[in-house]
C-alpha cells in the first residue's frame, strides 16, 4: 500500500490536480461568509493557520447557515440536521461549532408547549395554511392586506398591535391564523395558537395537577399568540377574571402582538363577557377584558360565503 505522504506528493506534482486545488482553494476563501470571518479575525490568524484549516472552511462553504440552503427543518442538508455552523478559532485552528438552527428552535420551542399545554391543537389545515391560497380571495382581501403589513412591519415593530378578525361560521377566521403563524415561522419567529373553549377547560383541570401557572408563564409569554374561536367557550368568572385577564394584561404591558378570532363583533364579545354561566351579569370586569383587547388588537371583518359547507 502506498504511503500517504508519497501519495501526496505525486497528487501535488499533477499540474491538473493542482490547478483544480487552487481553484477550490479560491472559491472557498472567496465565499461571502468565510471571507467576512476571515478579515474580522485577520490579527487573530496566519497564512499557515488558513491553509491548515482548508478542509474545515470548505466544509463550512457547503452547509447551510440560517436555513438558507434548506426548504424545511426535514430537508435540512447539514449533518447534523437541525443544526447550522458558525466558524470559530479553536487551538490555533480554525473550526466549525454547530447551534441549532432557526426552525429547530421553533420546532423545539413547539413540542415542549404542545406537551405542555393539549389546547394548541389546531386542525391539519389550518398548520399547512398559505397566503399564496387567498391572493384571489376578493372576501378576505382586507383581512390578508392587514395581516401581511403586520408580517412585513414585524422585524421593525415586533409590538405592533395584532388583529381581530371577525365574521360569520366558515369564512376563513382561523385559516388566516394559520397562514400568520406560518409566515412568521419562516421568519424564524414562534407563535402560539390556543383554542380557547379547550383553553379554558383545560385550564380549570389543571388547578388539581399543579400545572395552571407554567400553563400560564408559557402562554403569556409567547412571541405572538392567537386566541383563536374566543366568544365560543361557556364564560365563567374565574376563567374570565383569572386567565384571560391576567393573559391580556401582561401581553399589554409588555406590548407583545396578541390576535383573536371570533364569531362575535367587539360589542357583541363584551356582552358575551358580562354574563357568566351562572347568569351573574358583570358589566365593568367585562369591560375591563375588552379594554385590552382593543389596546391589543385591531378590529378587522372577514366576509364570504361558509367554506365549510
Amino acid at each position: 500500500m502506498e504511503n500517504i505522504n508519497d501519495t501526496l506528493k505525486r497528487l501535488t506534482g499533477n499540474q491538473d490536480f493542482k490547478k483544480r486545488y487552487e481553484q477550490q482553494r479560491a472559491d472557498t476563501l472567496n465565499h461571502p461568509d468565510i471571507k467576512a470571518f476571515l478579515i474580522e479575525h485577520q490579527h487573530e490568524l496566519t497564512e499557515d493557520m488558513v491553509n491548515r484549516s482548508l478542509i474545515k472552511l470548505y466544509e463550512y462553504s457547503k452547509l447551510s447557515k440560517e436555513c438558507n440552503k434548506c426548504p424545511n427543518l426535514e430537508g435540512c442538508i447539514n449533518f447534523m440536521q437541525g443544526y447550522h455552523p458558525e466558524l470559530v478559532i479553536t487551538r490555533g485552528l480554525i473550526d466549525i461549532k454547530y447551534d441549532k438552527c432557526p426552525r429547530k428552535v421553533i420546532h423545539d420551542e413547539k413540542r415542549k408547549n404542545e406537551s405542555l399545554i393539549k389546547s394548541l391543537y389546531v386542525p391539519k389545515d389550518i398548520l399547512h395554511a398559505k397566503f399564496k391560497d387567498l391572493h384571489n380571495d376578493v372576501y378576505r382581501a382586507d383581512a390578508v392586506d392587514k395581516a401581511v403589513t403586520f408580517i412585513t412591519n414585524y422585524s421593525k415593530n415586533p409590538s405592533q398591535k395584532g388583529l381581530y378578525f371577525y365574521g360569520q361560521f366558515g369564512v376563513g377566521k382561523s385559516y388566516l391564523l394559520g397562514a400568520i403563524a406560518n409566515a412568521l415561522a419562516n421568519q424564524g419567529v414562534s407563535s402560539m395558537i390556543v383554542y380557547v373553549p379547550e383553553l379554558f377547560r383545560e385550564m380549570k383541570s389543571s388547578i388539581g395537577d399543579s400545572t395552571l401557572n407554567d400553563k400560564m408563564e408559557a402562554i403569556k409569554r409567547a412571541n405572538v399568540l392567537m386566541f383563536d374561536d374566543i366568544g365560543a367557550e361557556t364564560m365563567s368568572s374565574w376563567t374570565r377574571d383569572e386567565v384571560l385577564g391576567p393573559l391580556l394584561q401582561f401581553r399589554m404591558l409588555e406590548n407583545l402582538p396578541t390576535f383573536f378570532t371570533s364569531n362575535f363583533d367587539l360589542k357583541e364579545l363584551e356582552h358575551h363577557l358580562s354574563y357568566t354561566q351562572r347568569g351573574e351579569e358583570e358589566r365593568m370586569k367585562a369591560r375591563r377584558i375588552m379594554e385590552r383587547i382593543k389596546f391589543l388588537s385591531e378590529p378587522v371583518l372577514v366576509e364570504g360565503p361558509n367554506r365549510r359547507r
